[in-house]
């Protein structure tokens, strides 16, 4: 289901010797990708990036019994980006994700069920060295 951000479009940052660079085109991401191409490591360059932008939030499984569900579904206006959500996305959470209109959301996982997606949708961590840099992007899936 290919609907606009409701929130950001692009995602940029540093750390150190990594640069992220995810064109957002959809309201819900799905990044997919092997162990080790750097989907975590992505997540806690995000993470660092929330500290300085309140519109995003970010989950992860360290936050199963946090009550992060609640504080999804009463929020309007943020990007919500979900690391391990193949343990944190329950069936009901997915279906409220697919069909959040208020918010928007960046899922690291495997498991697209329930979400709604399309190919539009999911994609993979695309990692390239330049120089002494290496950059995250976001490549197809298919």
């Amino acid at each position: 289901m290919k609907i606009k951000p409701v929130v950001l479009d692009r995602l940029q940052t540093r750390h150190t010797s990594f640069e992220v660079d995810l064109q957002i085109s959809t309201n819900i991401t799905l990044i997919q990708g092997d162990s080790g191409v750097g989907k975590s490591a992505l997540f806690s360059f995000l993470q660092e990036l929330a500290v300085e932008d309140k519109r995003i939030r970010c989950f992860n499984y360290l936050d199963i019994n946090t009550g992060y569900k609640n504080s999804i579904r009463r929020s309007h206006g943020k990007l919500f980006i979900i690391d391990n959500a193949d343990i944190l996305l329950d069936d009901a959470m997915r279906e409220y994700v697919a069909m959040d209109g208020k918010n928007q959301y960046i899922i690291i996982g495997r498991n697209p069920t329930g979400l709604l997606l399309t190919r539009d949708n999911i994609f993979e961590l695309a990692a390239e060295k330049i120089g002494e840099k290496t950059r995250f992007t976001l490549k197809e899936s298919f």
